[in-house]
């Protein structure tokens, strides 16, 4: 929702309904800006939608034909929805909205939405805007050039031929699920080596000087099939794909390492070209291929560009918010006023609960809990949970938009702790062992921790963590690092702030400022007064498989289905040891409720 050139609320409909990536029309998160917006349906200028529909069939189209008949059975399965609902959006999108809508609907392309998601709210006047995704209508990638309130694409890379579903092949070869696993290649990718770089770039990619790249799609199956590779891809790679439930192999953690480190010489290449091409010495980024933190990290110590802005939902929940920018500012001409930070208040865009609304719940629940009116008091009690190396769900002020938890709707401890990346995985999150922990830092003390030296508000940049809190591996260790069991790679030290610290000394990191983050900046200031670490471990506040938690209600219920130990409701806080015990949730039936990914 944007109103009068400001952004006013975002929300992804999954939060709502509790279905993770749900595809239906988002009349929850519709209501919810409307509401945060204090406007009806009749006061709204502009409905936008962003893609075009019909360019996007025609793509489909044209594919099915050039696969005839191979492409059969995928064909049969997408045109019924097709033909029912997605050529017919805007009759759709009518029945989807809390009132009669009788002005006509704007249509942006893929490409332009995820552009103008990443310009528009950036802290530049000026600047070079780089769009990676698996495809839109055509595009898969665009370079463009935005100055002031107007942008263009100038160049772009067309479908089949996709970084963003390369990368997906890979990960569906390795046995996580496309469109939501790729960050778990993503954090595999450390453990292994890129043996198979030479590989890829011989039979699969033909790479080019200024990032563009030919697909060989004689290994792969996504244009005709229903899987991402073929039998020759799996012969190329020493045998079929893996099953989701079948042990990770160092087939699966080289291959990771391999795709990702063609990824980043792809990205690279692109911005290096976009440079060239623009002239320009900022630098913005969306689509799904800007959310791998990894390369984004790279790019940033290239110093191909000066400054670097990524958009915080770079999938295509923030190509939505794109839309609405693209018509505000590029199509009305609306004035642009430029914030020297950016214009998505920290990306806390979503609803937020009131102490009353949260108290009447407890109540209700007959929750145990313990009422902070005074601020520093709620702090020091909290601080003093996570140096006793308890587990904290932290839900605070209003939801996050995208996919990460920077604060609001968050699970914290201490990130000195050497048990806590095993347990929160484990034991909380439910999820695979291998996966890393994110720190949040405060921001005038991210140098003291981390080679970076820029600010990453929205956790979108990979850094290595500085060299004099590294811990050195033995050379026991350092066997231990080639062993099959990757469990017993994992648990081995490797800084001061083990919770934090990747195989590879790397950190996902959040740097946090009272400006954007406000109590939550404060409760690591609180932490660093008390025991002199300015770093906290952060992930989301959900489990494998489950959308953040969006009220306080689903936020107990997390809370009691894990071994969380505390959880704060804005003012209230709650100890697991204090719950009644009819309000315990079994982990099991807490997870059904949501499918694995």
């Amino acid at each position: 929702m944007v109103v009068d050139n400001e952004i006013i609320a975002a929300a992804q409909e999954e939060r709502f309904t509790r279905i993770k990536h749900d595809e239906s029309f988002p009349t929850n998160a519709v209501k919810y800006c409307l509401k945060e917006a204090n406007c009806d349906l009749n006061e709204v200028d502009h409905v936008v939608f962003y893609e075009k529909p019909f360019l996007k069939f025609d793509r489909l189209l044209e594919t099915y034909l050039s696969f005839a008949p191979s492409g059969f059975g995928s064909f049969v399965k997408a045109m019924p929805q097709w033909l029912k609902q997605k050529l017919h959006l805007p009759r759709e999108i009518k029945k989807g909205l809390p009132g009669e809508w009788k002005k006509p609907f704007v249509f942006t392309k893929h490409h332009e939405s995820h552009a103008a998601s990443a310009f528009f709210p950036s802290p530049f006047e000026e600047a070079a805007i780089l769009t990676m995704d698996g495809v839109g209508e055509w595009d898969s990638a665009t370079i463009g050039v935005g100055n002031g309130n107007q942008m263009e694409l100038v160049k772009s890379l067309q479908f089949p031929h996709s970084l963003g579903l390369l990368y997906s092949a890979f990960t569906y070869f390795c046995g996580f699920r496309v469109n939501s696993g790729e960050y778990k290649l993503m954090g595999l990718a450390p453990y292994g080596k890129p043996v198979y770089r030479d590989q890829i770039l011989e039979y699969l990619i033909d790479l080019r000087d200024d990032g563009s790249f030919v697909i060989n799609l004689e290994y792969f199956n996504y244009c005709q099939g229903l899987t991402m590779t073929n039998h020759r891809f799996a012969k190329l790679f020493g045998g079929p794909p893996r099953k989701s439930e079948e042990k990770i192999t160092e087939r699966e953690i080289n291959l990771a390492s391999s795709i990702q480190l063609v990824t980043e010489e792809i990205v690279l290449k692109m911005a290096k070209f976009a440079r060239e091409e623009t002239g320009k010495s900022n630098l913005c980024l969306s689509g799904g291929v800007a959310l791998n933190c990894v390369a984004n990290g790279k790019l940033q110590a290239s110093k191909i560009f000066d400054n670097i802005w990524i958009q915080p939902a770079s999938g295509d929940a923030g190509g939505a918010l794109g839309a609405a920018l693209f018509v505000n500012f590029q199509l009305l001409k609306s004035d642009r006023i430029v914030n020297k930070n950016d214009s998505m208040k920290g990306s806390y865009l979503g609803p937020r609960f009131e102490n009353e609304e949260i108290s009447k719940f407890l109540k209700e629940s007959k929750a145990s809990s313990h009422f902070f009116p005074n601020e520093d008091e709620l702090l020091d009690k909290v601080c003093g949970s996570i140096e006793d190396e308890k587990i904290v769900g932290w839900f605070q002020g209003r939801m996050e938009f995208g996919p990460r938890a920077l604060g609001g709707r968050s699970i914290v401890g201490d990130a000195r702790s050497e048990k806590i990346q095993t347990q929160m995985n484990l034991s909380i999150k439910y999820r695979e062992s291998f996966r890393p922990f994110a720190p949040s830092v405060l921001e005038e003390k991210s140098a003291e921790y981390f080679e970076l030296d820029t600010h990453s508000p929205y956790m979108l940049l990979v850094a290595p963590v500085k060299e004099q809190i590294r811990t050195p591996l033995s050379k026991e260790d350092q066997v231990t690092m080639t062993d099959p069991d990757l469990l017993k790679r994992v648990r081995l030290k490797r800084s001061s702030l083990p919770a934090i610290t990747h195989v590879d000394y790397s950190a996902r990191v959040q740097s946090v400022s009272e400006s954007r983050n406000d109590r939550y900046y404060r409760l690591i200031k609180k932490f660093d007064q008390k025991i002199s670490s300015g770093v906290i471990v952060n992930t989301s506040f959900n489990v494998r498989g489950e959308p953040i938690v969006h009220t306080p209600q689903d936020a107990y219920r997390c809370f009691m289905a894990t071994e969380m130990d505390v959880l704060v409701l804005e003012n209230h806080i709650l100890y697991k040891s204090e719950q009644p015990c009819e309000n315990k949730v079994s982990k099991d039936s807490h997870i059904s409720q949501f499918s694995l990914d």
